[in-house]
């Protein structure tokens, strides 16, 4: 009999593609392999999980609002809907295990199946963990971690480093910088800064564009600028008669490879997808960590790079006044950028999605 898989999670882009790679690395394995994904209705997954070619139910769930209390007053309610409903799926799809990534639909999925005794793998993509998968943690088979010292938040005996999973044809960038000059519209000759907010975008970054402009014009480096869906809109009407050829603005990056194969200094929150991928594509980098996440957990995941001498730091709060001289200096400093480069390399961990479905192949046979 087939193996069948629930992977569960999402919310953005950073849990939604590691999740499919692992799902692709599966049906790599074993063609066989049954996999069926849960998500959280209205969010990303529902739509990128099927475009992907697998199925996708979704969960009434939402997020702990910090910035909205009274949006919390049904979120119990909520949470009870989706453990039951969690409940019922495990018991129609009967999976041999469950793989939880992040994002709020896994700890209804992953509570619901310890309920019904399904063993699940848990994939912390962060270096530092949130409550909900400190607390599912205890009764994982496994957990899949990116980052080391994470014994702090799980039993030491259930961890297993395997990295994140990326996509591996956004980071093949080898001899495309002249193919991506002349896809972006930009040179291949000159310096390149890509700016990148993640699939949602930042407000932070890119209001730190708009007041940087005149400088990176004045010092001739080109922006590939992508704004995010939220905000593209917004940053095209601010840019009416300031466009120039040195600025690209998109509001999304379908070839993400295109964008790091022409970037010298890449710009960017810190989230745990993008950390991985930047490993890998060996880019000198300034991670300005989102303040708007679970735990401060994206500036512990630039902390655990900047210890390492693997890039720079710059506070959300300081971003807007200080990101774009910090940028046109760090680009000019060949020296610091040759050591970042070298340095976030060494943290690479490639074929994190295979060693990920050896894992959930292994737990579904026990």
């Amino acid at each position: 009999m087939a193996i069948r898989v629930i992977i569960s999670g999402g919310g953005t882009g950073g849990h939604i593609f590691p999740a499919v790679a692992i799902a692709n690395a599966l049906k790599r394995m074993n063609a066989e392999i049954e996999i069926l994904f849960v998500g959280a209705n209205g969010r990303m997954e529902m739509e990128k999980v099927p475009a992907a070619g697998y199925k996708i139910i979704g969960l009434d769930i939402q997020g702990f609002q910090r910035n909205a209390p009274l949006k919390n007053i049904f979120l119990p309610f909520k949470v009870l809907k989706s453990v039951i409903r969690a409940r019922s799926i495990i018991k129609d799809f009967q999976p041999n295990v469950t793989v939880g990534v992040g994002g709020y639909a896994s700890g209804p999925l992953l509570y619901a199946a310890s309920q019904l005794k399904i063993p699940y793998l848990i994939q912390e993509q962060n270096s530092y963990a949130g409550i909900t998968n400190k607390i599912l943690g205890k009764d994982a088979k496994l957990i899949c971690v990116a980052f080391n010292g994470m014994e702090k938040f799980f039993p030491a005996e259930k961890i297993k480093i395997t990295g994140n999973p990326i996509r591996k044809e956004v980071v093949d960038i080898e001899n495309k910088r002249f193919e991506a000059s002349e896809l972006l519209g930009i040179s291949p000759h000159k310096k390149t800064i890509l700016l990148t907010g993640g699939s949602l975008g930042s407000g932070t970054l890119n209001k730190s564009m708009i007041s940087g402009l005149d400088k990176l014009l004045a010092a001739d480096v080109q922006l590939i600028w992508q704004t995010g869906k939220y905000y593209y809109q917004s940053i095209t009407e601010q840019m009416k008669g300031r466009e120039h050829p040195n600025i690209q603005v998109l509001e999304f990056l379908h070839r993400m490879d295109l964008a790091y194969a022409a970037a010298d200094l890449v710009i960017s929150r810190a989230g745990a997808g993008t950390i991985a991928e930047l490993c890998v594509v060996k880019k000198p980098v300034i991670m300005v960590p989102s303040p708007n996440v679970a735990e401060d957990h994206q500036i512990k995941n630039a902390l655990a790079l900047v210890e390492n001498d693997a890039a720079i730091m710059l506070s959300d709060a300081m971003a807007e006044s200080e990101l774009m001289d910090i940028a046109l200096l760090l680009i000019e400093n060949k020296a610091k950028c040759q050591s970042l480069s070298k340095n976030i390399g060494k943290m690479a961990l490639i074929d994190a999605d295979e060693a990920i479905a050896r894992e959930v192949v292994r737990i579904a046979n026990c």
